[in-house]
């Protein structure tokens, strides 16, 4: 019997490397944003050949809703534990006002990844999809505390606030956000 020669080879084993190209993803769009999101900048991220991306995914738009997908399954739980012990109205304000300061997990980059989901869904029927879906689940623990209509209101104050501290290069302390979020539900300070 003959050996293989030294050029062929085995192919590597890597059964984790669709997963693995989602969260590099997902850095890229952190990084660069949707528009800078190349499959090149991605499979560089993520350590594989170029032909990899293709392999596994149909499309860059394939690709993108998996990762904001994800992304949206990370968060969800984080959202959703954030409200766990919540008894009353003014702990549910607490706990908004510490989610919007940051309370919930979510660091710049996932804001930042979040953000970026929004913008591209705008144009992208499919990460539409994504971005109902995980509104959806949000609304949901909302109502827990709230009816639908309301939720609703305060799931885009939470959206809204957020964007206003992310971006805003003016103070924007936590009593600030307690006093605007107990004026929205009627709860004093």
């Amino acid at each position: 019997m003959t050996a293989l020669p030294a050029a062929r080879s085995a192919r590597r084993y890597d059964p984790d490397r669709k997963s693995r190209i989602v969260d590099a993803a997902l850095e890229v769009i952190a990084d660069h944003g949707v528009a800078g999101t190349t499959s090149r900048r991605i499979a560089a991220a993520a350590d594989v050949p170029l032909g990899s991306i293709t392999y596994h995914f149909d499309s860059i738009d394939d690709l993108l809703e998996q990762a904001f997908r994800r992304h949206a399954e990370q968060m969800s739980p984080r959202y959703e534990a954030h409200f766990d012990g919540v008894t009353d109205l003014a702990g549910f304000a607490d706990a908004l006002t510490d989610l919007i300061n940051g309370g919930a997990g979510g660091d710049a980059r996932d804001w930042a990844v979040s953000y970026e989901l929004y913008l591209a869904a705008l144009r992208n029927p499919a990460l539409r999809g994504v971005t109902e879906a995980w509104m959806r689940r949000s609304r949901v623990v909302l109502e827990r505390f709230l009816d639908p209509v309301t939720a609703r209101g305060v799931d885009a104050l939470i959206e809204g606030l957020v964007i206003h501290l992310t971006l805003s290069t003016a103070s924007f302390d936590r009593a600030d956000t307690r006093t605007i979020v107990g004026r929205f539900l009627g709860v004093p300070q």
